[in-house]
């Protein structure tokens, strides 16, 4: 009964968790670091084909987004996830499979241009759409038991659409522990989705710690504050362009655009247009829509009941080609640009900055979580230039940050979803925080509740039994990765077909042995044809 840290340990993006029970192999998230890589992290310890089960807390690229990596190396287990959890990585693993192939090709057009080597792309389309047929969709409060050695439920997380933590019971011989994992816990009052719930008891606590050093602002009226900007730059001649994660942010924005227009906040522009760059915000908006009895707040479901969509608006403009990305280029009037990604790290969002950072008219708002590393992050650090599309950029235009908005609870919200557990835990594990919060909110966990609270690195490894580390990862920092070839990628997608063949040769033991024998004919065929 072990639990191994893999991915977000002393890092805040990349969440991955590995549970053994006996044979039975799950994994809790599969996530994709984004911005810096601080730490080496631990491979998964077991081949993909040996993975029975993956628990996904939500559809954050940085909990989901290398399910299809997971599927290329062998990977043909269950995926467990909430309703909505499921129809938003139905979009989102696909607009990432796109984003790797698109910036693949962009490089390799350079790249023989250079005589330089070719890169693959991590994962592609065929990779995305196959890993999305093993995906099992849950309801909230549902108990499911996945195995005789495991049984889970989702309780809502109020962090995103469809987001969860996790309750897991694990059973191995007459051993059973509960443990609980958190995903990311919302910061509560959203002006579309519920609060978080709060779990009474748990043998392990595993909780992320984004903000686990500092208490969020006293929030201010958002759509006030938009309004403001929002005049400030218009009147200047300007473009407001707002980096926005396409799920669950960018249908915040619209919230309170939709109350500028109707509360008439800003009378001097009555009629701005707000246009949403980004097809995969078009298709979340609409997954929004179909789940509002299970995912959203009162207060929504109230103006849905009266009749009023409350992210819809006279003035909405909808971009899904990329001409029509284009064509926004060339709107002399200003406006309002929503487009992602959220972090400024890739997708549509780049073109829009390097049409307007230069501008010393526009404004860039940025209104969610930068990590470190990020090109997000580096414009909020006062960046003087920036390089897209091989061209220099002068930032000449205002970089802002809207006030107290973000997703993830603070310091204190955190301690008080930890402290719901009473003193059930044995132990709490602080995960998914920079490298520093980690280890400085275990310390406050362990001295405001008396429960031990440890930040694990990549790689370490509890007996759960015992409670007790069994064994310590890296603690190397990460040197410049370098790029993935074509030949060395696909030689490890052939490495990794060995592997699912060995798993799927293990797991046929006591089949018939005519069925046996003629798998080891086809193999031994095989070799033949290739030792030739």
């Amino acid at each position: 009964m072990k639990l191994e840290f893999l991915g977000a340990a002393h890092e805040v993006t990349g969440s991955c968790h590995y549970l053994r029970l006996g044979d039975v192999n799950l994994l809790v998230d599969c996530g994709m670091e984004q911005g810096k890589d601080l730490y080496v992290n631990q491979e998964i310890p077991v081949n993909a084909a040996e993975i029975d089960y993956v628990l996904v807390t939500h559809a954050h690229i940085d909990h989901s987004g290398l399910l299809p990596l997971l599927y290329s190396h062998g990977f043909r287990g269950k995926i467990y996830a909430t309703k909505a959890t499921a129809e938003l990585c139905n979009i989102m693993l696909k607009d990432s499979a796109h984003i790797q192939e698109f910036e693949a090709e962009w490089k390799n057009r350079k790249a023989r241009r250079a005589g330089k080597p070719l890169v693959e792309p991590m994962y592609n389309m065929d990779d995305a759409e196959g890993v999305l047929k093993y995906f099992i969709p849950c309801d909230y409060g549902e108990k499911i038991t996945l195995c005789p050695e495991v049984t889970i439920r989702f309780i809502d997380a109020g962090h995103l659409l469809g987001s969860s933590s996790i309750e897991v019971w694990a059973t191995e011989g007459d051993k059973e522990v509960k443990l609980v994992f958190s995903g990311d816990i919302g910061n509560g009052n959203r002006p579309l989705i519920r609060d978080p719930d709060y779990i009474k008891e748990a043998d392990y606590v595993i909780v992320e710690s984004t903000y686990g050093d500092r208490t969020h602002q006293t929030p201010p009226d958002y759509a006030a504050e938009l309004a403001k900007v929002c005049k400030e730059t218009f009147t200047r001649g300007g473009n407001v362009v707002i980096p926005a994660f396409s799920v669950g942010r960018t249908q915040e924005m619209l919230f309170f655009m939709r109350r500028i227009k109707k509360e008439n906040l800003l009378p001097e522009f009555p009629d701005f247009e707000v246009y949403i760059d980004s097809p995969l915000a078009v298709e979340a908006t609409s997954i929004f829509q179909k789940h509002v009895d299970e995912c959203f707040n009162e207060r929504a479901k109230k103006m849905l009941g009266k009749g009023t969509n409350p992210i819809t608006f006279p003035g909405l403009k909808v971009a899904v080609s990329s001409d029509d990305s284009k064509m926004i280029n060339f709107i002399e009037k200003p406006i309002v640009i929503i487009s992602a990604s959220g972090m400024c790290e890739a997708g549509r969002i780049r073109h829009h900055l390097k049409h307007n950072l230069w501008r010393p008219d526009s404004t860039i708002l940025f209104v969610g979580y930068q990590v470190p590393g990020t090109l997000g992050n580096s414009l909020l650090g006062g960046r003087k230039e920036v390089k897209l599309f091989g061209e220099e950029i002068e930032v000449r235009a205002h970089i802002m940050k809207l006030p107290g908005i973000s997703g993830h609870a603070d310091q204190s919200h955190l301690m008080e979803w930890v402290k719901a557990f009473g003193d059930t835990p044995k132990r709490v594990f602080v995960v998914h925080g920079q490298d520093s919060v980690c280890d400085e909110f275990a310390r406050m966990v362990e001295k405001e509740t008396g429960i031990p609270a440890v930040g694990p690195y990549s790689g370490d490894v509890y007996d759960l039994a015992e409670n007790i580390c069994i064994a310590q990862g890296s603690r190397e920092r990460v040197v410049k990765k370098k790029e993935t070839h074509a030949a060395s990628h696909i030689f490890a997608r052939l490495v990794a077909a060995g592997e699912r063949l060995l798993a799927v040769i293990r797991k046929s033991e006591g089949r018939p042995n005519k069925e046996l024998g003629k798998l080891a004919d086809q193999i031994n065929s095989l070799c033949d044809k290739w030792d030739q």
